[in-house]
């Protein structure tokens, strides 16, 4: 590419290099995205509670992420595959049959506060250096 450019050429050649531009942001965000996201999924198998039963899938290992990309939008959401319903209960304690509460215990919430500060922290800088 030359370092001059004619004045009907402006427009065309901003429209490429802003084109350009927004790639290669979409690029970083999507390797961020995955990097963290990965991550995220290891630490809350880790720190998911291990049952005293012998399910077939147990609970902690159920963790996976979900993909979904559009034109602009990338979008990932970890959720537990084989036992969705014990995660609120899990996390936020519930009513027994004999009228008592279980013990909460939180470990996903304190991973997403994490992360969320880490993903902006890693997008921040991705953008920057750009």
């Amino acid at each position: 590419m030359s370092k001059t450019i004619k004045a009907e050429d402006l427009k065309s050649t901003i429209m490429d290099y802003l084109e350009n531009y927004v790639e290669d942001i979409e690029d970083d965000v999507v390797d961020v995205t995955d990097k963290l996201t990965k991550e995220a999924v290891k630490e809350v198998k880790q720190n998911s509670p291990r049952g005293k039963g012998t399910r077939e899938k147990p609970y902690y290992a159920g963790w996976t992420r979900q993909k979904e990309k559009s034109k602009h939008r990338y979008t990932i959401k970890i959720h537990n595959k084989t036992n969705y319903q014990l995660t609120h209960l899990l996390e936020f304690s519930h009513a027994t049959r004999n009228g008592g509460r279980t013990k909460a215990i939180p470990h996903i919430r304190p991973i997403e506060e994490k992360y969320k500060k880490l993903y902006e922290q890693n997008i921040i800088t991705a953008i920057r250096r750009r």
